[in-house]
């Protein structure tokens, strides 16, 4: 079956453009789409259907769509080793092309269970890490999906284009310098309790977006920088560390991994600035903090 894509004389992930994407997808996978509800949407749009147990992840930028082959081959993994983490929707080749977008199907977590913390994000990175990597999962690259959103914004003014890619060449010689206390091994990629699940039988792992072979403490820098640029409460890092058995803010690479982080969490909307202009402002601070080198002034979240 073919789906021509709408006209986008606009943004090309406004919500009547998602909207459209979502509809078709379950039409071809034979459910309803009537209901459906956008849970979130920054670097992918997420859809949970009321017709059916089912969740549609869009992915939200043309040049980071390779990543879906992976982000497939991983959640595989996962359930071969029965780590807690989401399922896809069995039965269905995967993933799904809709015009020019790339969707996955899953199955919707069952139950509600408590909020998930960091003790129980720290178990559950213990329990990645010692994994092997499937095939295909790739070396860590850290700065290619900020260049790749970059090339893929929707709108970037040029002096900040020229600013971002000298930055993450800068960035990338630091992160070549280091040796890192920890081995190599599989990582998340995105370690933050917003990518844990509640559920019945305790928190599942989801977005797999960013997974990698490469260092454990990438994964422990999200909660880290979370704490110092968002406010987080500094006892949820300080939980992380414990349970995992590492501090990685104490360890002299950590301001280059803060670096890493800092640039993927200001590009991460570029692909739907048009789409989605009330973020522009946010954008543009934290442009001009990492130009002038503000470590400590604090940041809200995209919303």
């Amino acid at each position: 079956m073919t789906v021509a894509t709408p006209k986008r004389p606009d943004g090309r992930f406004t919500r009547e453009k998602l909207d459209w994407v979502m509809a078709s997808t379950a039409a071809l996978l034979g459910l309803d789409h009537r209901g459906a509800r956008l849970l979130r949407f920054t670097n992918n749009a997420v859809y949970a259907l009321a017709s059916a147990p089912v969740v549609l992840r869009i992915v939200g930028s043309y040049a980071l769509r390779h990543r879906v082959a992976k982000v497939v081959a991983v959640a595989r993994h996962f359930e071969r080793h029965r780590v807690p983490a989401i399922r896809l929707l069995p039965g269905v080749d995967q993933p799904i092309q809709v015009g020019e977008h790339v969707v996955t199907a899953w199955l919707r977590v069952e139950g509600e269970g408590r909020r998930p913390t960091a003790q129980d994000l720290g178990r559950l990175l213990r329990r990645v890490h010692a994994l092997p990597a499937p095939e295909g999962v790739g070396e860590w690259a850290p700065l290619a999906d900020v260049r790749a959103r970059v090339a893929d914004a929707e709108e970037i003014d040029p002096r900040d284009r020229r600013f971002l890619l000298r930055r993450c060449a800068e960035v990338e010689a630091a992160l070549g310098e280091l040796t890192f206390p920890l081995r190599r091994t599989l990582v998340h990629g995105d370690a933050h309790p917003g990518n844990l699940i509640g559920s019945a039988r305790g928190p599942v792992l989801c977005d797999f977006d960013s997974a990698c072979l490469g260092p454990p403490e990438w994964d422990l820098t999200p909660l880290a920088v979370g704490r110092d640029r968002f406010g987080d409460p500094a006892g949820r890092y300080r939980m992380l560390a414990d349970t995992y058995g590492f501090d990685v803010t104490t360890w002299e690479g950590f301001p280059v991994l803060r670096a890493a982080r800092e640039l993927k969490l200001t590009t991460s909307v570029l692909p739907i600035l048009r789409s989605h202009p009330q973020v522009r402002a946010e954008l543009r601070r934290r442009l001009e903090d990492l130009r002038v080198g503000r470590m400590l002034v604090p940041w809200s979240r995209y919303s």
